[in-house]
């Protein structure tokens, strides 16, 4: 930017030296302000390398995982079937990047499922107090999901005798198995585990699988888990042992929902 300087004649020394002062002050205005380059600010955010798959800690929250890795929490709900509120649980694996292969913690082979079907897992409710006295209650006559046309092949999940049938009137909403402590409790049909922990109180160690056509079943109040979230399991397939976490007696209490509702697990396991 040009600056012209135009020259008079001063009375006195003073009056020179001031006019001088100001147009070097002008000069270095113009130079500071017109010609010098702002520095360029980097604000690049710094993030964690995020892993295929992240194992829920104490005090994690889905948002909170999400921004350590510069990730939507969104994103990763989705690609997890969590739905609102974003409740996450002390132990669940959850997938932080799409494409993967689910993470298997066996080691032992571990067969392939067959694709499992997107849907949001509910987990069940809470169920009616158990006392320890032994009973059969028969079936509720409330009407229940109706049985879906489905691939899957079911197994009992316990060899134990039934002490509770199916009742929704009596807030009972699967099958009760007695039995000892220890006693083996097998995967009902083929599919993925999608929790394995002791976040609900009221049914102790529960797992809860997902399988193709809208199914999960649920297993509850056992004394030890055999697999882990994410891991895939097959008909038959030893998953826990009996027990009595979050009960009043030694039991299984197993549950089968379609789409999230609870029908009776009678309709689809083999009658022998």
């Amino acid at each position: 930017m040009p600056v012209v300087f135009q020259y008079r004649l001063f009375s006195t020394p003073t009056a020179l030296l001031k006019t001088l002062v100001l147009s070097s002050a002008i000069v270095a205005t113009v130079v500071l302000s017109g010609c010098a380059s702002k520095p360029q600010v980097n604000n690049s955010a710094r993030y964690a390398t995020a892993p295929n798959f992240y194992t829920v800690r104490s005090g994690d929250t889905l948002s909170g995982i999400a921004a350590r890795y510069g990730l939507s929490y969104l994103s990763i709900a989705e690609m997890n079937d969590i739905a609102p509120p974003y409740r996450i649980y002390v132990g669940q694996s959850i997938r932080l990047k799409a494409g993967n292969a689910p993470r298997t913690t066996s080691t032992r082979p571990v067969t392939q499922a067959a694709p499992i079907q997107r849907q949001t897992v509910t987990l069940p409710t809470t169920p009616a107090p158990v006392t320890s006295t032994t009973t059969t209650t028969t079936s509720s006559t409330t009407p229940s999901t109706p049985v879906r046309s489905s691939t899957l092949r079911w197994v009992k999940p316990s060899q134990g005798a039934v002490i509770a049938q199916f009742n929704l009137a009596s807030n009972i909403k699967g099958i009760r198995y007695g039995g000892n402590v220890g006693d083996p409790i097998y995967a009902a049909a083929d599919g993925q585990v999608v929790y394995a922990a002791d976040g609900l109180k009221e049914y102790g160690n529960l797992i809860l699988i997902k399988h193709i056509d809208g199914y999960i079943t649920a297993y509850a109040h056992n004394s030890k888990m055999n697999v882990s979230s994410g891991q895939n399991v097959t008909a038959g397939q030893k998953i826990a042992e009996m027990g009595s976490s979050g009960a009043t007696r030694i039991m299984l209490e197993f549950q089968v929902r379609l789409d999230g509702k609870p029908i009776n697990p009678t309709n689809v396991l083999p009658i022998n």
